[in-house]
């Protein structure tokens, strides 16, 4: 091969190496309307998933002031069969280690009716 087929060899591999980096560029790139057409499908499903996420926070307070209510209503029989009779207060079961709080997560005391042993929420 002389010096005159390796320049045409050359020009040739130049051409189609521009040709494929072309190709590849506008198969791989985005354009801004497909771009910005993501960016509004992302925030409308943000949209859709943030005010649920309040909701649900107040549901799990709900549920877990439920659940520490039947805690407490529990450990008020406990201290009705070991003294056999209902305490004066829930403050009285926190005092004696039945119970380690009374109030729920939102800072609502539990309400406790001592002529019939009851534990309620507010």
């Amino acid at each position: 091969m002389n010096e005159k087929d390796l320049t045409l060899i050359e020009k040739k591999n130049r051409k189609y190496a521009r040709l494929a980096f072309e190709k590849l560029n506008e198969q791989n790139a985005f354009t801004l309307i497909e771009m910005l057409i993501v960016l509004f499908i992302i925030s409308l499903l943000l949209l859709l998933v943030i005010p649920n996420l309040g909701k649900q926070q107040q549901t799990i307070q709900k549920k877990g002031c439920t659940a520490l209510q039947k805690m407490v209503q529990s450990s008020v029989e406990a201290y009705r069969l070991d003294n056999e009779q209902l305490p004066e207060s829930l403050s009285v079961l926190k005092e004696q280690d039945y119970i380690t709080t009374y109030k729920c997560n939102n800072k609502v005391e539990l309400l406790y009716d001592k002529a019939n042993g009851t534990v309620s929420i507010p």
